[in-house]
C-alpha cells in the first residue's frame, strides 16, 4: 500500500476542491454545508467490485463517471437537477494512489457535465472495492413512475442496448469494429442529460431511468400510474442506432431485442406523455404490464438476488 488515509483525504480535497457559491463548507470538515431553494430530491447508488464492475474492464476514470451517472440519471428522472455528491469509498489498501486520483477525477467530471459539486464522503478498507454516492439535487415539479396516462406516448432518449453489447464483447473478448462503441458504453455510458431535461420541460406525465432493464423499468412505470405500456417494435426498428446494434448482435448469434429489453444499465431516460422531444416507441394504453416487448426467450435481466 503506497498511500494513507491522509493522503487520500488531500488528494481528494483537491480534485473535489470548489468556491461554488451554494456550498458554504465543502470537504474538510465533519459535515458538509449547502445552500438549497428549491423541493430537495435525494438519491443514492451503490457500486461493488466484480458485481458492478470490474478494475481490469474499465479504468479508474471510467468507473467513477459509471457511478456518478448513475447518481446523476436518477435526479435528473425524477425532473431535478443535481447539485451535490457526497462519496463513500471502501478501498483495500491494495490500490496506488493514481488509481484513486483517477477515480476521483471520473466522478468530478461526470457531476461537473451536469454542474453538480462532490461536497464530502468517506474512506474505509475492506475486503473490495465500493463506492456508494448520494445525490442531492433541487426539483420544483417531480415527475414520478405514477402519472402515465392512457394516450400517452412512450419515448426513449437514447436506443438501449448498448451497455449490454459491451459486456457481452468483453466477456467474449471480441474484437472487432462494431464493439468498439458497446465496450465504451459499458465501461462508463454516455447519458443524455439534456433529453431528460427536455422531458421535464414539455410536462412529461411520468420518467424514470433505465438502470435495470427497459422491460422493468417499464413494468413499474405501467404498475404505479394503474395502466400498460404498449411498445411498437417497428418504430424501435426505426431509430438510426438500431441497425448497427442489430448487427452486432447477429455477429454474436444474440437477439438483439435481448439487449435493448432486457439489457440494463445503459441510463437511458423512459417517459410517457404528450409531444415530447424523444424517440416515440409506443403508446400508454388501458390494461396493466407490457404489451409488445418480444423476444426469442425469456428475458435475462438484471437481479441483484436470484
Amino acid at each position: 500500500m503506497n498511500f494513507d488515509e491522509a493522503s487520500v483525504i488531500s488528494a481528494l480535497a483537491r480534485i473535489f476542491g470548489t468556491t461554488h457559491r451554494g456550498v458554504e463548507i465543502g470537504i474538510g470538515d465533519d459535515a458538509a454545508v449547502v445552500e438549497t431553494t428549491e423541493r430537495t430530491v435525494i438519491t443514492t447508488d451503490m457500486a461493488v467490485e466484480g458485481t458492478h464492475f470490474k478494475s481490469n474492464w474499465s479504468s479508474a476514470f471510467d468507473i467513477g463517471r459509471k457511478i456518478a451517472a448513475a447518481n446523476l440519471a436518477d435526479v435528473y428522472a425524477m425532473g431535478g437537477s443535481p447539485k451535490f455528491l457526497v462519496a463513500a469509498v471502501t478501498l483495500t489498501g491494495a490500490e496506488s494512489m493514481e488509481w484513486i486520483e483517477e477515480l476521483a477525477e471520473g466522478i468530478a467530471h461526470e457531476a461537473s457535465s451536469c454542474g453538480a459539486y462532490v461536497v464530502g464522503g468517506d474512506l474505509a478498507k475492506g475486503p473490495c472495492i465500493v463506492i456508494a454516492i448520494t445525490a442531492i439535487g433541487e426539483v420544483e415539479n417531480p415527475i414520478a413512475r405514477s402519472g402515465a396516462q392512457v394516450g400517452d406516448s412512450i419515448y426513449i432518449s437514447s436506443l438501449p442496448g448498448w451497455s449490454a453489447a459491451g459486456l457481452a464483447v468483453i466477456e467474449k473478448e471480441l474484437e472487432e469494429d462494431l464493439a468498439v462503441h458497446a465496450v465504451s458504453e459499458y465501461c462508463a455510458p454516455t447519458v443524455d442529460y439534456a433529453a431528460a431535461i427536455e422531458f421535464s420541460n414539455k410536462r412529461a406525465h411520468s420518467m424514470c431511468d433505465v438502470s435495470d432493464a427497459l422491460v422493468i423499468q417499464a413494468h413499474q412505470i405501467a404498475d404505479a400510474s394503474g395502466v400498460a405500456l404498449k411498445f411498437d417494435q417497428a418504430l424501435i426498428a426505426q431509430h438510426l442506432e438500431f441497425a448497427t446494434l442489430k448487427e452486432l448482435a447477429e455477429n454474436q448469434n444474440v437477439d438483439v431485442w435481448q439487449w435493448i429489453f432486457a439489457g440494463g444499465e445503459d441510463h437511458v431516460f423512459l417517459a410517457t406523455g404528450k409531444d415530447l422531444e424523444g424517440f416515440c416507441i409506443g403508446t400508454v394504453v388501458e390494461g396493466a404490464g407490457v404489451l409488445g416487448a418480444e423476444m426469442k426467450k425469456a428475458p435475462e435481466t438484471w437481479r441483484h438476488f436470484n
